[in-house]
């Protein structure tokens, strides 16, 4: 892991097309400001790993369970 110093409003850029710029900063917590290509996605990690959680608890649903239960779903 590369750690960087760096004050409010310094930035840094992770290579050609990311910008990472300190918004603010204080006391246990910091600020960022994020430019990248929306072909290159940002999230939070705390997202990102509950998004793989319920990715891995969908992974064992079969199909035809699937449909079993969507045809039981009212829809109004």
């Amino acid at each position: 892991m590369l750690v960087i110093r760096r004050r409010t409003g310094e930035s840094l850029w992770i290579g050609d097309s990311v910008e990472v710029e300190i918004i603010e900063a204080g006391p246990g917590k910091v600020k960022l400001g994020i430019r990248a290509p929306r072909e290159i996605p940002v999230v939070r990690s705390e997202i990102r790993a509950t998004r793989e959680q319920n990715q891995r608890a969908a992974g064992g649903v079969e199909a035809g369970v699937l449909k079993r239960i969507l045809a039981g779903v009212r829809r109004d």
